[in-house]
């Protein structure tokens, strides 16, 4: 790497940034995913090829925190609710393909001549699927809220439970761990969770709402990272898996309104370091000693996948599914995951695999992935004449409501989310004000604190598969931008707005909102209506109120059309009046 000096830190970011942008990409428009892409750029980077970076794990040690994040992202997401609802298939399904699968890529390795510990690790590793990739499919098939699709994301929503206890094995399995630890190590060990889980339950929501109270969202960025990296410095402290106080924290906070917020802030790291860890993870790669063993490679690769989709297709079979959906599940689930990884560099560092035996695993789970689409795509074939299962077309009544996400709770979305909580739809409320949050909160369970200008707050809401989206903020500038961004990023979803002017409802529309209404001209014409019929105009009150709303219409279009004062002159002269509405 470049020596010392007061570029030589911008130089080398300057080089690994480059290579993440060459080469994620060009794997992302192949349709083989980012991690691939950053593996690449790692080998490439490494000892093996350039040279640039003549020690990975110069890279590995900065990089882990990468892992530590994704495994407080992955605690967010699983909330304990969700969890419950989803038990007989995450903790059935889920527990039997990864006990199933690891155990027989574990008897294969072992036959192969790998050690038994080894093997057991590798093949508890290699039975898990990559999250990003799949759910990237699913996603972009459509098919993720289909019944297989379900069942595909309780699979991997049970891998993403089994990645800390995959850890702490392999710490337990590593040459030197000296067998079962000490009574006092599993007491420090037990105290440390305990008074982490204290912590979390009791301390961290009010040390949230209290920095949310100084609305200074770089601050309440800070207090994300801090709250990741001191439950990970408290675990490490009493012998633990960083990643395990982690991945605490963010179970904790789960059912918390922070948690969209927290998962928004931390995004931008965790995506950087996680790429920066499977960078160094590439750099580790021998491609010396694959290439001189590529069949061993590429056989490793197809045999993994062909096992996996063959146990998982039989395992979904067992519970149920059809022909079809089952080798759907298992072409979409064959894969090596990113975790893999994880346990073959902190296995080769604590000397359970050696370093030709981790770049070989490595390979084999990096090869796998470019066999998911297409696998996907022969798995179309066992799409029988006539569905054998319900599964293959929508269940009566199981079409999901339409999600409606209003951003800004004050006075406009409190009536909004009142009217349409009355008529049963799936909202979600998004605000600022810790205040207003726990208002919010006595009209269900989905609301967050979050800025809901913030497109990544508004993704993590789920804003993806909203139908509509309210936004009623009182920032003008704000509001423009989020409609163009919201519009760019989630073109499915009209934009009801709401403001206070005809100007900003100008500016509205022009920005793509769908509708735009003035608070203050309903009230207004409310108000005008009830004063003509004291007037004694009663009877021809809706006529004059209609021909209002029309002119009011019609005036906002012209101004569009020519500008403010064209707009006006426009008027004048077709009405021929110099008061206009």
């Amino acid at each position: 790497m470049a020596a010392g000096g007061s570029t030589g830190f911008l130089e080398e970011a300057a080089v690994f940034l480059a290579a993440g942008v060459a080469f994620v990409p060009i794997f992302r428009r192949l349709g083989l995913g980012s991690a691939p892409g950053y593996l690449a750029a790692g080998m490439v980077l490494g000892p093996y090829v350039s040279g640039f970076v003549p020690d990975a794990e110069m890279v590995l040690g900065f990089a882990e925190f990468g892992v530590v994040l994704l495994l407080f992202v992955i605690g967010l997401e699983l909330r304990p609710s969700r969890l419950w609802r989803m038990r007989s298939e995450i903790f059935g399904l889920g527990l039997a393909q990864v006990a199933l699968t690891g155990a027989l890529i574990a008897g294969l390795l072992a036959a192969a001549g790998m050690g038994g510990a080894a093997a057991t690790a590798a093949g508890l590793a290699l039975a898990l699927s990559s999250t990003a990739f799949a759910v990237q499919v699913l996603r972009e098939r459509g098919e993720l809220s289909r019944p297989y699709g379900r069942r595909a994301f309780a699979i991997l929503l049970f891998q993403d439970l089994a990645i800390v206890p995959i850890l702490a094995l392999v710490a337990f399995l590593a040459p030197g761990a000296g067998g079962a630890p000490s009574w006092q190590g599993a007491l420090i060990g037990l105290a440390a969770l305990g008074a982490l889980t204290l912590a979390g339950l009791y301390l961290l929501q009010p040390l949230l709402t209290f920095i949310a109270r100084s609305r200074a969202d770089e601050v309440f960025g800070a207090a994300a990272l801090l709250v990741v990296t001191a439950s990970a410095l408290a675990m490490q402290a009493a012998g633990l898996s960083m990643a395990l106080g982690a991945f605490i924290a963010g179970v904790l906070l789960a059912e918390t309104e922070y948690r969209h917020q927290l998962e928004s802030d931390i995004e931008p790291f965790r995506g950087l370091l996680l790429g920066l860890f499977f960078m160094g993870v590439g750099m580790t790669i021998d491609l010396a000693a694959v290439a001189a063993a590529w069949p061993v490679a590429v056989g490793g690769a197809v045999g993994l996948f062909a096992l996996k989709t063959a146990s998982i297709y039989g395992l979904t079979r067992l519970f149920g599914s059809s022909h079809f959906d089952a080798a759907r599940i298992g072409a979409t689930l064959g894969q090596g995951g990113e975790f893999g990884f994880v346990v073959f560099s902190t296995g080769a560092a604590s000397g359970l695999f050696g370093p030709a035996e981790a770049s070989m695993l490595a390979a084999a789970a990096t090869l796998s992935m470019p066999l998911t689409p297409v696998a996907v795509r022969l798995a179309q074939f066992a799409r029988p004449a006539e569905d054998e299962s319900p599964d293959g077309m929508e269940e009566p009544g199981a079409a999901p409501r339409a999600r409606v996400i209003i951003a800004g709770f004050g006075r406009v979305g409190q009536v909004v989310a009142r009217i349409l909580l009355l008529r049963g739809h799936d909202v979600t409320l998004i605000d600022n004000s810790p205040r207003r949050i726990r208002m919010a909160g006595t009209l269900g369970d989905k609301v967050y604190y979050g800025d809901a200008k913030r497109i990544d707050v508004l993704r993590s809401a789920g804003a993806e598969e909203a139908s509509i989206i309210f936004l009623c903020i009182d920032d003008r500038d704000g509001a423009r931008h989020a409609v163009e961004k919201i519009k760019e990023r989630f073109p499915n979803a009209a934009v009801l707005a709401d403001t206070y002017d005809r100007f900003s409802e100008i500016e509205l529309r022009e920005a793509g909102a769908d509708e735009v209404v003035r608070e203050t001209f309903e009230s207004a014409v409310e108000l005008a209506r009830r004063g003509l019929r004291r007037l004694g105009d009663g009877d021809v009150v809706e006529e004059v109120i209609e021909e209002f709303r029309r002119r009011d219409a019609e005036l906002t279009r012209l101004q569009m059309e020519y500008g403010i004062e064209g707009g006006l002159q426009k008027m004048r002269d077709r009405y021929a009046v110099d008061k206009l509405p």
